[in-house]
């Protein structure tokens, strides 16, 4: 697939504007500030409905307007897609081929995005929770479903940890909070431990070519409880622990165990190099994690996504440079 063109109305910087694309290699250049990574951040939220910079959408809003609007036309299976998304400051709507919609999860496998910027070479050495949006991130355009149950989880973990700060904690009504979180905690579980097995066999083979085979990167699931076979076992035992733990959630006003508090490790020759790692090893792992992305999206939805590339050459050495480049002949 491919995108068209983009046109644009007080998105950011751009009060009107209107940009076409080739098919295959397209380079924005410019100084700072002018708008470079505004515009690839207009292309990005064409795939999930949402910005890879900010979880405010009227920041996108250009300053002292009133809304924004962008709107691309992309090529899927030789057929036109056509998406407007328009920004308020009381609300989104989004049109696909002209019909309205109110939800993001409509927009799911109409176009596959994957966005590597500089932020993402911190997805292995900072904080457990880049982690689990770059699992949630990509898992939500895999698989649409997924994104509901993580709507679903959140809304319900939510709800839980504001009945935990109530001062008359009640414990049965918690108990019935928590059969909720579990249905859907178990499911979030079992599809990131799937996705990221997958994607430990793909990172670890180009892992293996930057380096020449001098490493093998290894990536596991890392969750907070014990994983089972099945989705009614993941429940039980989720629950189980749920239970176990609401004396100390209690103390502490908030839900202790859950997929909310998973991670992924990352290793090389048994190193986890999150803690430990060298910034090499740390950037290489970012490298493969991204290839990997990109291979796991054309091999579940036969489709190649598009490849949005915000500075990141400038933070790699010319060896990861070229492998990177030399990657990305078949995609735009």
């Amino acid at each position: 697939m491919y995108l068209k063109k983009i046109e644009l109305k007080n998105f950011r910087n751009y009060e009107e504007e209107t940009v076409e694309f080739h098919k295959k290699v397209n380079i924005i250049t410019g100084k700072n500030a002018q708008g470079k990574t505004n515009l690839l951040e207009s292309l990005y939220i064409m795939s999930l409905g949402k910005s890879f910079r900010t979880n405010k959408d009227t920041e996108m809003i250009g300053f002292q307007k009133e809304f924004c609007r962008a709107k691309s036309t992309s090529v899927k299976d030789e057929r036109e897609i056509e998406i407007e998304i328009t920004i308020g400051r009381e609300g989104k709507s989004t049109r696909i081929n002209g019909v309205k919609t109110s939800k993001n999860i409509d927009l799911l496998e109409n176009v596959y995005m994957v966005v590597f910027s500089p932020e993402d070479l911190k997805i292995v050495k900072d904080e457990p929770e880049k982690r689990r949006k770059f699992m949630d991130r990509e898992l939500c355009q895999l698989k649409p479903v997924y994104y509901r149950n993580l709507v679903r989880y959140k809304k319900i973990l939510q709800h839980r940890n504001t009945l935990l700060k109530q001062p008359d904690i009640q414990e049965d009504v918690l108990s019935i909070w928590d059969e909720s979180l579990a249905e859907y905690g178990a499911k979030i579980i079992l599809e990131r431990s799937r996705f990221v097995e997958k994607l430990s066999q793909i990172s670890r083979e180009i892992s293996s070519r930057i380096t020449n085979g001098k490493e093998a990167l290894d990536i596991t699931y890392e969750s907070n409880v014990e994983l089972k076979e099945s989705l009614e076992e993941q429940k039980k035992y989720l629950n189980k622990m749920l239970n176990k733990n609401l004396k100390n959630d209690i103390l502490r006003r908030s839900t202790s165990i859950g997929p909310h508090k998973d991670d992924m490790l990352m290793s090389v020759d048994g190193v986890d190099i999150r803690h430990f790692g060298s910034q090499g090893q740390q950037r290489t792992a970012a490298l493969s994690l991204k290839l990997a992305e990109i291979r796991l999206i054309k091999e579940e939805t036969e489709v190649s996504p598009i490849l949005l590339l915000d500075d990141v050459l400038s933070e790699l050495d010319a060896e990861r440079q070229n492998f990177l480049i030399h990657s990305l002949e078949d995609i735009q």
